[in-house]
């Protein structure tokens, strides 16, 4: 799942749907039951993407796309070498200097802002191009990507702090964007029919997209996030074809999570199991580490469920802990919550810090605690099926 051939998963040379088939073919070899003609569920929906070679140069130094910089999901097209506006200092001083600075024109400058985590009006502002400059250089610590359904009217790029000189001259940028109105992908389900309720499902879902590629040569692997989820699900599958449940199971493979939740979305709205019909879901995303435990969205929500899941843990000493968190928007277990659908998303806790960027990959993930957070899941199914 976290392999080069599968392009990061997004949407450029079709990452998505090659991810797309290599699940189909594992839910038809473990003789998943489909929903509709196949295991497929289609839909549309608008994307940004940069399948094109990107070159960024600060002061003749050529910087190397996806480790110095990244282009953010909703920049346009842009060719040209500009002249530098730095503006760093201005977002520590509330002073007159800072609202003369907005008042001037850099219709023909990059703007360099430097972004030290702490969100200020000051870098909202900035980041927002009031001073309508050609291009926004944004200095961080760390690059992470995300993806956009939308084109704005100027490029933004971010840039490692410690890839650039202190203070920057001239800039040369050159990237292609290709927008896509109306992308066509697909979740990939499949179910095992219960043996005693055959109408009630327990539904298991992990979302299989990433961020797909930057540029010809950047790609994203998605290890953690969210090819480990991938791996559980299958596994899932895998026991419960051959341990039949007492409930139908569903296997939902989500698509467009990184887009924002629009597969699950989508499922809610189309369903192809009746809502009033699944007892439980069980979303599982960012399952690669650990070692610090694990934590439950909508613990708060439904803490009858909640604490029995911890005392299971307790009981069989799964994992270090089960920490409870409230309802958030952050996965696909959200849409069902949002309907009446009891709903857990786990995410593990610990371990290696990759998130959204190039170092996510599949040899550094330690997948320590993974065979006992699929102990775990099982006694808690169990729980649900008694």
């Amino acid at each position: 799942m976290a392999s080069e051939s599968m392009h990061g998963r997004g949407y450029v040379n079709n990452g998505d749907k090659i991810a797309a088939n290599y699940l189909q073919s594992e839910f038809k070899e473990l003789g998943l039951k489909k929903m509709a003609e196949n295991y497929y569920q289609s839909f549309n929906f608008s994307i940004n993407t940069f399948p094109e070679k990107i070159n960024l140069i600060i002061d003749n130094k050529i910087l190397v796309l996806g480790k110095d910089y990244i282009v953010t999901a909703g920049s346009p097209k842009f060719k040209g070498e500009y002249d530098v506006a730095l503006a760093d200092d201005l977002l520590t001083k509330k002073s007159k200097n800072y609202k003369k600075f907005l008042k001037q024109n850099f219709s023909n400058k990059v703007l360099v802002v430097n972004d030290t985590g702490q969100k200020t009006k000051e870098l909202s502002d900035l980041l927002s191009n009031p001073v309508n400059a050609k291009c926004i250089v944004v200095l961080k610590d760390k690059l992470t990507l995300s993806m956009s359904q939308i084109v704005k009217e100027y490029p933004t790029v971010e840039i490692l702090r410690s890839s650039v000189v202190q203070s920057p001259q001239k800039i040369t940028l050159e990237m292609n964007n290709k927008f896509i109105p109306n992308y066509q992908s697909q979740n990939v389900i499949g179910f095992v029919e219960g043996s005693v309720h055959t109408d009630s499902f327990i539904v298991f879902s992990a979302h299989y997209d990433h961020l797909g590629q930057l540029g010809e040569d950047v790609y994203f692997p998605g290890a953690n996030d969210n090819a480990s989820g991938c791996a559980m699900l299958l596994n899932l599958a895998k026991y419960y074809a051959a341990n039949k449940p007492k409930y139908s199971i569903a296997f939902i493979a989500f698509s467009a999570e990184e887009v924002g939740l629009l597969g699950s979305k989508y499922f809610t709205e189309n369903p192809l199991i009746p809502l009033n019909k699944i007892k439980f879901v069980f979303n599982m995303d960012i399952m690669g580490t650990g070692e610090e435990g694990i934590t439950v969205v909508n613990g708060t929500e439904f803490k009858k469920e909640f604490n029995k899941l911890k005392e299971i843990n307790e009981a069989n000493n799964f994992i270090k802990d089960v920490k409870m968190r409230g309802k958030a928007a952050n996965s696909d277990h959200y849409y069902f919550s949002e309907k009446g659908v009891k709903s857990f998303f786990i995410y593990t806790m610990g371990g290696i810090k990759a998130y959204h960027d190039v170092y996510d990959r599949p040899e550094t993930l330690p997948l320590n605690e993974f065979d006992n957070l699929f102990k775990l899941i099982t006694a808690f199914s169990n729980y649900l099926q008694e």
